[in-house]
């Protein structure tokens, strides 16, 4: 049960800062949606970091990974919002917007992870 209450906690926490994210880079209904991509974006950096962390150190383990890891990261990035714009950009017909964000989204992430485990390695 504790468990639970760490991986809530970190992904209320990941969750306000989303939300906020999504406060200070407001867009209208039809532009390019920022605040998601700057969100999942962030998360896969963070998770990189908080995953180089957890296997370099021993004390990055358990708790704290189930907060910063499972939680926050978990709670900061969202799919279903990913998918949900993208299907608006295909019912819209916006086709480059729906290719820029997927690749963005995906490459971008994947580039990120390697990213956050890389500057992992000089944290310690």
């Amino acid at each position: 049960m504790k468990e639970f209450f760490i991986v809530f906690l970190g992904g209320g926490l990941g969750s306000a800062v989303r939300y906020s994210i999504g406060y200070w880079f407001s867009t209208t209904a039809h532009s390019f949606p920022y605040p998601t991509l700057i969100a999942n974006l962030l998360g896969c950096l963070l998770i990189g970091i908080f995953m180089g962390l957890a296997s370099k150190l021993n004390w990055i383990e358990g708790p704290l990974l189930l907060l910063f890891a499972v939680g926050f990261c978990g709670g900061l990035t969202t799919f279903s919002a990913l998918s949900y714009q993208n299907v608006e950009f295909l019912i819209n017909r916006s086709f480059f917007l729906f290719l820029t964000y997927t690749s963005v989204s995906f490459i971008g992430g994947i580039g990120l992870v390697v990213l956050g485990s890389q500057i992992s390695k000089y944290l310690a």
